[in-house]
């Protein structure tokens, strides 16, 4: 029997336990689900036989290091900056690792020591990073296996509400976590565009969007992520003349959150005096110059250079920046203030559902003629718990658990399912779980 141990059982890794816990029979599988939260440990793994819930610290070196070692194979859906703790002992303890985040620096020092160990540390493949990597790659590599080359690539991808249940006027509710939405963008974006290198500072980053219509899901617009350039050596476009990563929005989001910015509310790096007594009308006042003449909103709008019949200021009013609720939060941040007055808007309720949409838009010369692809994908949510983030995530998660463990993806040292042999299982799979790409030759 494989023991299969998934560290965290928060919202994205619902799908991911579903998936380990239904095809265990069939495997010879058993899951162990470790979390901090032992109760939401056991509501992943519920009745099965097949698995069972832990307690578990990831800074308890002797229980972290047991149970790596009584596994056969270790998911981590911790935090980011806690991969690396779980990534050392399993290549120490010659444990494969998968991971949905990001490479960091530390994890990629170990590489060599991976290879040395036979351990593959799989990282980046769940939604974005993941599943824009293997379906990316695979159209990038078919277009070079014809004889084309790619000229321009452009990535979008944005988890948001369903249509059915776009109510407000935002056109946005939270689903992930909603510092990671109130802190997005800050330092500066980096891209390529026809050769020539472009920056956007964070101040400018939500004025310079681009727009788009997507399947039958409406208007979307995308600002810059923070580094595009990175992905020329990760896609072998080394010498591609446009490149650009961006998260999608739908239309008018971005001009009215750049009012947030433009105030300074999204800043993290210092304490409001006497927040915690503060309504957030006097919270909004903080940012003005001094006038007792004029009422906050006047101030408001004379400094955004706003009307107050615009949508920036109606979608601003409805927000309640203006309204005479205490903060209640002592020693806060700007940041972490607004991440409250936007949390009690913009959370989900227990009937809404979400959605994921991603889109690449490729341009490559073929027999001296310009081609132009759109791929795009659009996976909605069936519940609060079966979220579409939840599956978009998890699940490549999970299947790649499993290839792993069935021999079917040979690879060792750190790497990110940017190659044949693992993106396409997973995406044959992804398919036949309903996540599909439609592509469109656009003329």
């Amino acid at each position: 029997m494989k023991k299969i141990l998934v560290l965290g059982a928060g919202r994205s890794a619902t799908t991911l336990i579903d998936y380990l816990i239904t095809n265990s029979e069939e495997n010879n599988w058993f899951v162990t689900v470790g979390d901090f939260s032992v109760e939401l440990a056991e509501e992943s793994v519920g009745n099965s036989e097949k698995a069972k819930a832990i307690f578990f610290n990831v800074t308890d070196d002797n229980q972290r290091r047991e149970e790596i070692r009584n596994s056969d194979i270790v998911v981590s859906m911790l935090p980011a900056r806690m991969h690396f703790l779980v990534a050392e002992d399993c290549v120490n303890l010659k444990k494969n690792l998968v991971t949905a985040s990001y490479v960091s620096d530390e994890l990629r020092q170990l590489n060599e020591k991976a290879k040395q160990s036979g351990v593959l540390l799989l990282n980046e493949i769940g939604l974005d990073p993941g599943i824009d990597h293997m379906s990316a790659m695979q159209l990038i590599d078919e277009i070079k296996e014809k004889g084309g080359e790619l000229t321009s690539f452009k990535s979008f991808c944005g988890g948001l509400v369903h249509p059915d249940y776009d109510h407000n006027p935002w056109n946005y509710k939270f689903t992930w976590n909603p510092r990671n939405v109130v802190l997005a963008g800050q330092g500066t974006a980096q891209y390529i565009k026809k050769g020539k290198y472009k920056y956007i500072p964070y101040t400018k980053l939500f004025e310079r969007t681009e727009c788009m219509n997507i399947l039958d899901v409406g208007e979307f617009e995308g600002y810059a992520n923070r580094d595009s350039l990175s992905y020329r050596d990760s896609y072998g476009l080394e010498n591609i003349p446009t490149i650009f990563r961006g998260t999608l929005r739908k239309k008018g989001f971005c001009k009215s959150w750049n009012m947030f910015v433009q105030l300074g509310m999204t800043d993290d790096t210092y304490s409001v005096e006497n927040s915690e007594n503060l309504t957030y009308r006097e919270f909004t006042n903080l940012f003005f110059p001094y006038n007792n003449k004029l009422t906050v909103e006047q101030k408001f709008c004379n400094y955004l250079n706003v009307s107050n019949n615009s949508d920036e200021f109606k979608k601003a009013e409805w927000m309640g920046i203006f309204s005479k609720n205490i903060i209640g939060i002592e020693k806060s941040t700007p940041a972490k203030i607004l991440q409250k007055i936007t949390e009690e808007k913009w959370t989900l309720s227990k009937e809404d559902r979400d959605m994921v949409v991603m889109q690449h838009q490729f341009e490559y010369l073929l027999d001296s003629e310009t081609k132009k692809i759109n791929s795009s994908l659009v996976v909605f949510g069936d519940s609060q718990r079966d979220t579409a983030m939840a599956k978009t995530v998890g699940l490549p998660v999970a299947i790649a658990t499993k290839l792993i463990l069935n021999g079917e993806i040979k690879s060792i040292g750190v790497q990110i399912p940017t190659t044949k042999d693992i993106y396409n299982p997973v995406l044959k799979e992804l398919s036949g779980n309903g996540i599909n790409f439609i592509e469109e030759e656009i003329s």
